[in-house]
């Protein structure tokens, strides 16, 4: 089983932290559909035929897509691949563009799973982010997308604003559990340096949190979260039993999936690709059947690692009897060589010859999995 992701770039503006490739330009939306069409067509081997369980439209903004451009795209989904088994489709969409009669329009689509980017509930920060809706629009769009009979919703926040007190991120918290959606993605802010925030960051427009109060806030998220009856199924992401991310967790599970538009990366397990992330060279690319790619192969060393990193966020843990089956036995050795001083510290716990991160070592979960590759 395999997953599609597919990138729409398009936005109406753009945000203040967002580091994702992303255009503004929307004359190139029709071109754009008929490109990621004819990608799905020429790559569509690149996953060896599998059967697809999950789709999923990130970006950009999906939601700057019509019912008329998605039908097309589904179209060439069911005649290019097979789709007979899929059971999840995601949308990210921005709250502002969920208005009652696009809501609608999404009915007569296969979508039945929503992803909203509302980042946060307090007016003041979503002016600093430079989002789109406010608050009340944020809060009418899950109203409206449960009341056409959306239940499988995501709402994202981000935490670790400028100037972001605890009791803010704790209204927040209780915002988001009031309005009873069954998944929550919660982000610490990152300062990514081709983003308008670092320029704001390195003029000395704002000051970062310190590291003090960033732990608190985390430790609010897991605690508040897990309280209300929330999964802490990956380091980010929060679920009610029954509503975990397939898509998602098949990146952290090591399911093959296909990238399809600008900057969209695939995996098949032998080699990653990524697409250009250039309209007009993508565009170029596609239109003379030579899809302007990077492939990275990956050797078993890289594959260890990556098998550490993915696996170690997740509440299902690293199996240690697959590391040997997969990767042998010095590197199974040496994987539990590496682990016992945080075995001993209580920051990686070993039950069922499953390792996995304890809660106190969640909060240094960077430098612990660090310490598991192979070097």
């Amino acid at each position: 089983m395999a997953g599609i992701y597919i990138h729409i770039p398009f936005c109406a503006k753009r945000c203040l932290y967002c580091d994702f490739f992303s255009s503004t330009d929307m004359q190139f939306k029709t071109p754009y559909i008929q490109a990621i069409i004819r990608e799905m067509e020429l790559r569509k081997d690149y996953i060896d035929n599998e059967p697809i369980e999950t789709i999923y439209f990130g970006g950009g903004t999906p939601s700057q897509l019509g019912e008329k451009d998605f039908e097309k795209i589904f179209d060439a989904i069911n005649r290019i691949f097979d789709t007979s088994q899929c059971q999840e489709i995601t949308l990210e969409a921005n709250p502002d563009d969920m208005t009652p009669e696009y809501v609608a329009s999404l009915q007569k689509l296969p979508f039945n799973r929503i992803s909203m980017g509302v980042q946060s509930f307090q007016e003041k920060d979503l002016r600093f982010l430079n989002r789109r809706h406010n608050r009340e629009q944020a809060i009418r769009a899950v109203a409206l997308c449960k009341e056409h009979g959306i239940s499988n919703i995501n709402i994202d926040l981000i935490y670790g604003l400028p100037g972001q007190t605890l009791d803010e991120w704790s209204l927040n918290l209780e915002e988001a559990i009031l309005l009873d959606v069954p998944h929550i993605s919660a982000y610490h802010l990152i300062y990514e340096e081709r983003t308008a925030l670092y320029k704001l960051l390195k003029e000395g427009g704002i000051t970062p949190v310190d590291e003090e109060l960033s732990v608190s806030l985390f430790s609010t998220l897991i605690n508040r979260l897990t309280k209300a009856g929330y999964l802490h199924y990956e380091i980010s992401n929060f679920a009610r039993p029954g509503y975990i991310s397939q898509h998602n967790s098949s990146y952290w599970l090591g399911k093959k999936y296909i990238g399809i538009g600008a900057a969209a990366h695939s995996y098949n397990g032998s080699n990653r690709l990524w697409s250009v992330s250039s309209l007009p060279l993508y565009l170029k690319g596609i239109a003379t059947e030579t899809p302007n790619v990077e492939i990275e192969e990956l050797d078993e060393n890289t594959q260890y690692n990556d098998f550490i990193i993915t696996r170690l966020r997740t509440m299902w843990g690293i199996q240690l009897q697959k590391i040997k089956e997969l990767f042998g036995e010095e590197k199974w050795n040496y994987l539990k060589q590496q682990a016992e001083p945080y075995l001993q510290q209580d920051l990686l716990n070993l039950q069922n010859e499953t390792l996995k991160l304890s809660k106190k070592g969640i909060f240094i979960s960077d430098g612990i999995m660090s310490d598991l590759l192979w070097i």
